[in-house]
């Protein structure tokens, strides 16, 4: 009593403690290891206990993921009503989720064939109509199908030998002398020996030569990690005045190459070993440089893709769909020059952007559209391609699945995105 009258009475003390609350709400703050009501109540402070439940429930109820997820009110309910169980959920049960509930019936009926073949037969055809173009080949014609305009017009088809470097060097002498070369052999040795020849002899002049690879990427399978070129479209789209095209399967590849000999410019052709589907596009549909392909139109996220990716990201999006999340798809063949406009359109749309190659995530697809993003349109982006390490021995769809470079992968990358968002 002496210490406490050195304050006042306890009267006084009781009043001192009533700053913070009554002695009932004192006992309640000290019980931090109390009950769920005490501790709502503590920190009701800051709000009702329905907002606090709100904040607690970071890994809560569906509604409280979306709503972190989302931040436009559209797609706030969208996500609410139907599309969010798969959020709260781990990544695996995710993904078990979204194929348990989606058709994908209609894409493994579909009619496969490489874009090499598309190559082959589209420049026999032509070689019937313009007599001023020239082929080149470096010992490979049978793999690259140079083969085919070999055999019908053996005058004006020229194997070098194992020389990428000669290949590129001739076809630059052909150039000058006012034919169009179409020089190939496999993207590892086009675009990696031959590339100083490449950068002064075509590009730096630029040079009316068109360079046609073969065998790119991890779908060359089991010839491994020497062959299987992850680099190339960053070799290439660092040169100033190289155009760079990636088709996405036969049909697209015969339209690009009729419309790679109409370009008066150095052009680099990405083509595949093996056999992909055959997609649907739209009636009369033709490639055109620095233009992409908007395959399906949605308001949640864009998923930009090229080559063989275009199949998987068809896929993801029809996918999604069955959730209530709408996809916007682009088949961007031409990577440069990029669809500038398209990209930042959907962009500005959607509000987050998925890139999808079978490529080093350094230097290709990925890295053309966040300079596009970065500079016009910030925008969260998720780029799903090869994590800047080498290939490996392995039948084509394995690699591709090892390397997440299929519809899980691209579904894991939707879910981290949205969560970006």
């Amino acid at each position: 009593m002496k210490k406490l009258s050195k304050r006042g009475s306890k009267k006084k003390v009781s009043k001192k403690l009533s700053k913070r609350g009554s002695k009932k709400k004192v006992s309640k703050k000290l019980s931090k290891r109390g009950s769920n009501k005490k501790v709502s109540k503590k920190l009701s402070k800051r709000g009702s206990n329905k907002k606090v439940s709100k904040k607690l429930s970071k890994r809560g109820s569906n509604k409280k993921v979306s709503n972190k997820i989302s931040k436009s009110s559209e797609q706030i309910n969208t996500i609410r009503t139907t599309g969010a169980s798969f959020l709260s959920s781990t990544p695996s049960e995710r993904l078990i989720q979204f194929l348990q509930t989606a058709s994908l019936a209609r894409f493994h009926s579909q009619e496969k064939k490489a874009t090499r073949d598309a190559y082959g037969e589209t420049l026999l055809a032509l070689g019937k109509k313009n007599p001023n173009i020239v082929v080149l080949d470096a010992d490979l014609s049978g793999s690259t199908k140079t083969c085919l305009f070999a055999k019908e017009f053996p005058n004006r088809f020229f194997n070098v030998g194992v020389a990428e470097q000669n290949l590129v060097g001739i076809a630059a002498g052909f150039a000058l002398s006012g034919l169009i070369p179409i020089a190939s052999s496999f993207a590892v040795f086009l675009s990696g020996r031959a590339w100083e020849i490449i950068r002064n002899s075509v590009a730096y002049p630029g040079l009316n030569v068109k360079l046609v690879a073969s065998h790119a990427g991890l779908t060359v399978g089991e010839d491994g990690a020497s062959h299987q070129c992850l680099e190339d479209i960053s070799l290439m789209r660092s040169l100033p005045g190289m155009n760079v095209f990636v088709p996405s399967d036969y049909h697209e590849t015969k339209t690009m190459i009729q419309r790679v000999l109409s370009i008066k410019e150095p052009c680099y052709v990405r083509c595949g070993r093996m056999a992909v589907p055959v997609l649907s596009h739209p009636p009369g549909y033709r490639f055109r440089e620095g233009q992409g392909e908007l395959r399906r139109t949605g308001k949640h996220l864009l998923i930009i893709a090229c080559g063989v990716m275009v199949h998987e990201a068809d896929k993801a999006a029809s996918v999604l769909a069955k959730h209530k999340i709408e996809a916007a798809v682009i088949n961007q063949a031409s990577i440069k020059p990029l669809d500038e406009k398209l990209i930042i359109r959907y962009a500005k749309k959607t509000g987050a952007v998925l890139t999808v190659e079978e490529h080093n995530v350094i230097g290709g697809l990925g890295s053309a559209v966040a300079e596009v993003l970065s500079s016009s349109v910030p925008t969260p982006l998720i780029r799903v391609g090869v994590r800047d390490t080498w290939g490996q021995s392995g039948k084509g769809q394995e690699l591709l699945d090892h390397y997440g470079l299929n519809l899980h992968g691209i579904l894991e990358a939707v879910d981290r995105l949205l969560s970006m968002k």
